[in-house]
């Protein structure tokens, strides 16, 4: 069985026990949180969301991060400038307890 949550303006399939990377949600590692379901697989097939009324998927946070930085570099050529800047994206790392239908 697995299912495919919205959070964070992007789309994931999960399913039970498994870790998901997420956009970073402003929770602290431990408590829970009900996802948005779209679609839900299981042995009798796909449930699409006008199916789902009652249907959730709870996880817990584990952790709050923030990945690897990745750098930007800006050239300007015959000027002699250019410019590095650095990012690093913060993430929420969740991890799925239940799916009900």
């Amino acid at each position: 069985m697995y299912a495919i949550i919205a959070t964070g303006g992007k789309q994931y399939r999960v399913a039970v026990g498994e870790d998901v990377f997420v956009e970073k949600l402003e929770l602290e590692a431990g408590q829970s949180v009900e996802l948005a379901v779209l679609a839900i697989s299981d042995e009798n097939g796909l449930h699409l969301q006008d199916q789902l009324q009652n249907s959730k998927v709870v996880a817990s946070v584990v952790k709050q991060g923030k990945n690897k930085k990745i750098y930007v570099m800006r050239y300007t050529p015959k000027k002699r400038s250019k410019r590095k800047q650095g990012h690093r994206q913060p993430y929420t790392r969740l991890h799925i307890e239940s799916i009900t239908l």
